[in-house]
């Protein structure tokens, strides 16, 4: 609990230096957004923790694929994302998703024995793939709106349903945190935030040759990923209130035998 006080600190005093120090450059109209109401905020902590991005985590993950044979990263970021198979199974079950969850216990043991603690996805290659799901995801399958988007200390893109979402996560479902043993736990969270960026590495290059505003991308990115995930790949089509109803016929012109009276031409002269 000291810890998480500890990180909680961290992170208040980042969002303070945010406010009140951060250059970030904020077009005209940010907050117009209703998506993104906090724009301004948002962008400096993106500023924020881009900057302590590129002075801290990003050289320490170059250096973490530089030092390690492809292979082996493969084998560590597999042991990391069969950990979350209990993450996995339980919010499927919330969802209401049991067969779903079942191959998510399933991966669980199949890759923790025959797959060496989950260095080799053997449950995969069986036919069983590997969900993502979270908490977040749940709330949105029984209707929580994602409220507006937020951009978390250190963490992140986010939204304020995704921020509770993540919260659960992990002190009610994630493995590592019911490790007793302190400076174990620090270690593999480190391990494994060091790992998962070194996997964002070629998506950042992407990024970078790509966005004009590398804000915009990363948010529209992250809500359109998290509304596909929230649907499962299927998310229903945005209502467009300029669309028309492609299947409703357009209203037929009045024909001259309904015009009125008033309005009809004068009948032909029969002189």
């Amino acid at each position: 609990m000291k810890a998480l006080i500890g990180l909680w600190r961290i992170a208040a005093a980042l969002a303070l230096a945010a406010a009140l120090g951060a250059c970030a450059s904020i077009p005209p109209g940010a907050g117009s957004n209703p998506a993104d109401p906090w724009e301004v905020y948002n962008r400096h902590m993106f500023d924020l923790n881009d900057r302590v991005d590129r002075v801290t985590l990003k050289p320490v993950a170059r250096a973490y694929e530089a030092a390690l044979p492809r292979d082996l990263r493969v084998c560590i970021n597999n042991v990391f994302l069969n950990l979350l198979e209990p993450v996995n199974a339980i919010n499927n079950l919330l969802q209401a998703k049991p067969s779903e969850a079942m191959s998510d216990v399933a991966r669980l043991f199949w890759n923790s024995t025959a797959g060496l603690l989950g260095c080799f996805d053997v449950a995969a290659k069986a036919g069983a793939p590997r969900s993502n799901e979270d908490f977040g995801q749940t709330l949105g399958r029984w209707g929580f709106g994602p409220g507006p988007y937020f951009v978390l200390p250190l963490l992140g893109p986010s939204s304020v349903r995704d921020a509770s979402g993540r919260l659960f996560d992990f002190l009610g479902t994630d493995p590592l945190w019911y490790i007793q043993d302190i400076p174990v736990r620090n270690s593999l969270v480190g391990a494994r935030l060091v790992d998962t960026r070194a996997s964002l590495l070629p998506a950042e290059k992407v990024l970078d040759a790509a966005a004009l505003d590398r804000y915009q991308f990363v948010r529209d990115a992250y809500l359109q990923l998290r509304r596909n995930l929230v649907y499962d790949g299927n998310p229903p089509r945005l209502e467009d209130p300029d669309d028309e109803d492609p299947d409703e016929a357009p209203p037929a012109p009045p024909s001259d035998a309904n015009k009125p009276a008033a309005d009809q031409p004068p009948p032909p002269s029969t002189r």
